[in-house]
């Protein structure tokens, strides 16, 4: 009874915080449970009915098997419940998922009993969660003469599991909520400091809008006056959803707007509708597909042209809008699927097909896109032991085919990894695609959700399509608290028994790793045709092409070694000029994003699409500096064009990592490191053979845009500021604001510096070091005006700068250095004006764990400009959080405000702060050899 008890006692703790009580995953309870429901006395036992029936995890959790056997007890009658009839018993096992309750179905099926093989085999119709341990164990009872074997592979070829659900609705209704003005990030809807709560749906849902009360209490006045409508949450004058992908910002916006999956699976709702006057970000509305849900391209307020079609202007350069069509809060709206357009009333506001495309209708119709994935796979499978071509059941896939165009990266990169295509035809962008993925990433803050959706999934190994799989603690390393120290060894059990190679071992063999996940990932990718589905927005390699993916795409990837997208367009970017001695490649990037918009007049023709950057030779490294910013350019993702010995250099930079990996002990037993080294070899031969070179475009490729960046006017650094007091509030807080270092006149106070981040590499903090000497030197010593928080990415970086003598020096000046033996504890909330040398991670960049006293000025190399993402607000004034390269915010924390030109050049004399000279030869192929993969 103890477990139920502590059980008890927990319920009570959260019904202090206004929670239920929290959904059973553990087998140990459940089973208590059962023996309170058996014993028709005890007085638990109308609570513990609840608790089975409407209170217990599916999937492949503990508490499931539990279940599925219970429930098959009732079947056969083993064991009586007069609550619980036998179709009542078989309608829970369909709401299971897979796992433990198909074993039972498949057994009740092929059992002797007939009636009750009927009702299973009813039951097993409407399934689509078999594995190959299923499929298998069906087409051996069908080679055996099984007839109800035979039935259900006939219905799974089919696809009766999709036909026969009900069709979407013609009409669907929706009152509108304005969340925001402006880009809304992820963070609005599933805040960072609250990501220790994700993996509890109702707790984490509390934190929507950051925590506001008076928005939540809107949301629910709105679903009260209209309960026969969907909640509708806009970014107006922005894009909704951007900095990543966040799973659990979309299950909050189904938790509260949604509607729920199954009556017996708690806080799980699917089916949110959200919309921004410039659409969804590109990964946010993969995450809205995965739950069936709808993303609309509202383009309520358009950019005013001149009789010559340029975009109008005011007097800041800003362009012109104009309201076509209101959307304000409470205005009721109508989605037609049929027509595919918005309404309002009888009056027809805007096209919306590219949001109900037959794909989406699909996801819309089952309930979201892992039903469709894996039913596809299941009819798959069946049509192939029956011997019968696949029926056309599911929208055929896109197919776009251009004779005699050449293909992009992207698409190159496509043709090879994709499955189920027509075979031979050569693809171009638009067409939609099943490619099988090589590396997959999870990171520690969506970690445990990603292990939930696994065990919903019922997948208890990683696919062996996928080359490595990793699971990184970087996003919980600054504060080793109790709540991490609660879930990440449990998350990291989790994943290493699931096949990925971890962080942390849960034999505690090695030594725990916090290095940083794109980082990892980034040695990890050992081909420039690699395909990488990361469950982060900044999973964004250097070396072939990546895709930041929500917690549930991830574990799909992992489970099957698939991903499924449309391909997408590409904006081809060159260089040309030369990069002066005192500037940064972090400046060329930001300079990139300046000079895009300034020549496309404020479009941002990035976003949603490939930056196929020409870097030719900058390693891998450096190149990741780029790379990285295309998650804020809203680019669905990147790749580079490198020469070959630059690739070469990048592989052997990756091969010795790998190596220090296996040399740690963390290699598993199937050698996935080892595997991975032996792939890199093989790739450096073809390039020095010449039998394969590096990865080009066809020089008659075709792109959505072309842009040239020029080197030569890049003359000071570059800074992205969040421009927190613009009277316009939709232009705060976006990262299209770029400024040089004289515009802020050396004037602006600064009071906190970061060089951190997934944004710097060895050459960073090898930076900061030197400019330490360099001061030094000029002024005798070094006073730090400002706090400075120095975050190596990885630890190998650290072991690196320890033998090349930097790391003696960064000592020297710091007031508190990490130690892995005495992990914080607690958060720091307040600063001293020293060099902190902390533990390799995402520190403030993530800002669930640490963050700057609010209201300050930040300057970090991070990525993260958000509100209240790195820095919070507070009653004197807005926290800022400016974004610069590693000697711009170094030399800021020094002065306590940024620096003016001619500072910054003392400070930077003498250090190369990046090797970098455009290409001079085209990195393009001969038409021709479209499919020389």
């Amino acid at each position: 009874m103890q477990t139920y008890q502590d059980y008890l006692k927990e319920i009570e703790e959260r019904k202090a915080q206004g929670l239920s009580p929290k959904p059973i995953d553990g087998a140990e309870l459940l089973s208590e449970i059962i023996g309170q429901i058996k014993d028709t006395e005890n007085q638990y036992r109308e609570d513990s009915l609840k608790f089975f029936i409407y209170n217990t995890l599916p999937g492949t959790t503990s508490a499931a098997a539990v279940k599925a056997k219970f429930l098959k007890e009732i079947i056969l009658g083993e064991s009586v419940v007069n609550e619980i009839s036998v179709d009542f018993a078989l309608e829970q096992l369909s709401h299971m998922k897979g796992g433990p309750s198909i074993d039972v179905l498949l057994d009740l099926a092929l059992g002797t009993d007939s009636a009750i093989a009927k009702k299973a085999t009813d039951v097993l119709k409407t399934q689509v969660f078999l594995y190959e341990a299923d499929t298998q164990r069906l087409e051996e009872a069908y080679n055996s003469g099984s007839e109800v074997a035979k039935e259900l592979l006939e219905s799974y070829a089919k696809a009766e599991f999709f036909t026969e659900l009900p069709e979407v609705e013609e009409e669907i209704k929706v009152v509108t909520y304005i969340a925001g003005v402006g880009d809304i990030s992820t963070d609005l809807l599933s805040p960072g400091a609250d990501a220790h709560s994700r993996s509890d749906r109702e707790l984490h849902g509390q934190c929507i809008f950051e925590h506001n009360k008076d928005m939540q209490k809107e949301v629910l006045a709105l679903k009260e006056q209209h309960p026969d409508k969907r909640v509708m949450l806009i970014a107006e004058k922005g894009t909704m959803g951007v900095g990543s992908s966040r799973m659990s910002g979309v299950n909050n916006v189904a938790l509260w707007t949604g509607v729920s999956s199954s009556p017996y699976v708690p806080f799980i709702n699917i089916a949110p509708v959200i919309a921004g006057t410039n659409g969804i970000a590109p990964i946010f509305l993969t995450t809205v597909g995965v739950t069936g849900g709808i993303g609309i391209d509202l383009q309520n307020w358009v950019k005013q042209k001149d009789e010559n079609g340029n975009t109008i202007v005011d007097a800041d350069g800003e362009p012109v809008l104009k309201q076509e069509y209101s959307v304000e809060t409470g205005t009721v709206l109508t989605i037609n699927t049929k027509e595919k357009k918005l309404y309002n009333g009888d009056q027809e506001l805007k096209d919306i097909s590219s949001a109900l495309t037959p794909q989406k209708m699909e996801f819309i119709k089952a309930g979201g896109s892992y039903a469709v994935v894996f039913g596809k796979k299941l009819q798959t499978l069946a049509c192939k032991i029956l011997g019968i071509d696949i029926p056309q059941v599911y929208a055929p896939s896109k197919e776009i085919s251009v004779d005699g165009q050449g293909l992009t990266a992207v698409e190159k990169i496509f043709n090879k990894n994709a499955v189920g295509n027509t075979p031979g035809k050569v693809l171009h962008a638009g067409s939609d695609v099943r490619v099988e993925v090589n590396i997959v990433g999870s990171q520690d803050t969506t970690g445990l959700m990603t292990s939930q959706e696994l065990e919903m999934m019922a997948a208890t190994v990683i696919s062996p399509i996928v080359d490595a799989g990793y699971q990184s603690g970087c996003h919980t390393a600054s504060v080793w608290d109790s709540k991490s120290k609660a879930n990440i060894p449990r998350l990291m059990k989790f994943m290493n028994d699931f096949g990925l190679i971890t962080g942390r071992d849960p034999k505690g063999v090695y030594h725990p790793m916090t290095d940083v996940i794109h980082k990892v990932l980034n040695d990890l990718t050992v081909s420039d045709w690699d395909i990488i589905i990361g469950g982060d927005s900044h999973t964004r390699m250097s070396k072939g092409v990546a895709f930041g993916a929500d917690s549930g795409t991830v574990a799909l990837a992992l489970a099957t070694g698939e991903a499924t997208m449309p391909i997408p367009q590409s904006v081809k970017v060159t260089f040309r000029g030369e990069m002066k001695d005192h500037m940064d490649f972090r400046d060329v990037v930001h300079a990139t994003q300046q000079q895009m918009l300034k020549k496309f007049g404020g479009e941002n023709v990035f976003q949603g699409r490939i930056i196929e950057v020409h870097i030719g030779t900058l390693p891998a490294d450096q190149a990741f500096t780029f790379t990285d910013w295309t998650a804020e350019m809203k680019a669905k993702a990147s790749i580079c064009i490198s020469q070959d010995e630059t690739l070469i250099e990048s592989l052997e930079i990756a091969k010795s990592r790998i190596q220090i990996m296996i040399e740690k002990g963390m290699d598993n037993e199937n050698k996935v490191l080892q595997g991975l080294i032996d792939k890199a070899n093989a790739r450096i031969e073809e390039v020095r053979s010449g039998k394969r070179p590096p990865l080009t475009p066809d020089e008659n490729a075709k792109y959505y845009a072309e842009f040239e960046v020029n080197l030569d006017i890049i003359d000071e650094p570059m800074i992205a500021d969040p421009d927190v007091n613009n009277e316009d509030v939709s232009k705060r807080y976006t990262h299209d604001t770029i400024r040089d270092l004289t515009y802020y006149g050396g004037e602006k106070a600064v009071d906190l510096g970061f060089v951190g981040s997934c944004m710097v590499h060895k050459g960073d903090i090898k930076i900061v070091s030197k400019m330490l000497r360099n001061l030094e030197e000029e002024y005798g010593k070094v006073e730090f005006k400002a706090p400075l928080v120095v975050t190596a990415p990885t630890y190998n970086i650290i072991e690196e700068l320890k033998a090349e003598g930097d790391w003696e020096l960064l000592q020297k000046y710091s007031g508190f250095e990490f130690d892995d033996n005495a992990p914080k504890a607690v958060a720091r909330t307040q600063y001293e004006n020293i060099l902190y040398l902390e533990r390799p991670g995402c520190n403030l960049c993530m800002g669930n764990q640490e963050k700057a006293e609010q209201g300050d000025t930040v300057m970090a190399t991070s990525t993260r400009l958000f509100q209240g993402r790195v820095v919070k607000d507070s009653d004197r004034k807005k926290g800022e959080s400016l974004l610069a390269s590693t000697p711009v915010v170094v030399l800021s924390a020094i002065l306590g405000r940024i620096p003016t030109i001619e500072e910054y050049k003392v400070a930077v004399k003498g250090i190369k702060l990046t090797q970098f000279a455009p290409p001079l030869q085209q990195l393009t192929s001969k038409p021709g050899h479209l499919l020389s993969f």
